[in-house]
């Protein structure tokens, strides 16, 4: 696939790259160069083949899900400047 100058400028245009008018050229077979090689990677057969995140199998390490009030109200209340009936206590804003 060729991409003109034209359109180069506005791809730059469009992802707000300044590009000199004398670097146009090259810009434009660059875009080309990976639109070709984007074509030769879409000729490959994967069929059967299976995604992987990594070249050597492994799973993450996971941890049990499990919820909790954390039991440190009184903890995390003694760094609030102003706390009552257990909870934070803020200015109103709103009228």
């Amino acid at each position: 696939m060729s991409i003109d100058i034209q359109t180069a400028a506005r791809v730059a245009k469009l992802a707000r790259i300044r590009v000199e008018d004398e670097a146009l050229p090259a810009l434009a077979q660059e875009f080309s160069n990976i639109l070709d090689f984007i074509e030769q990677l879409n000729e490959v057969e994967v069929e059967g083949v299976e995604p992987m995140v990594s070249v050597t199998p492994m799973r993450l390490k996971r941890r049990a899900d499990g919820v909790t009030d954390g039991n440190m109200q009184e903890k995390i209340l003694a760094n609030a400047p102003d706390a009552r009936e257990g909870f934070f206590a803020v200015p109103k804003v709103v009228e």
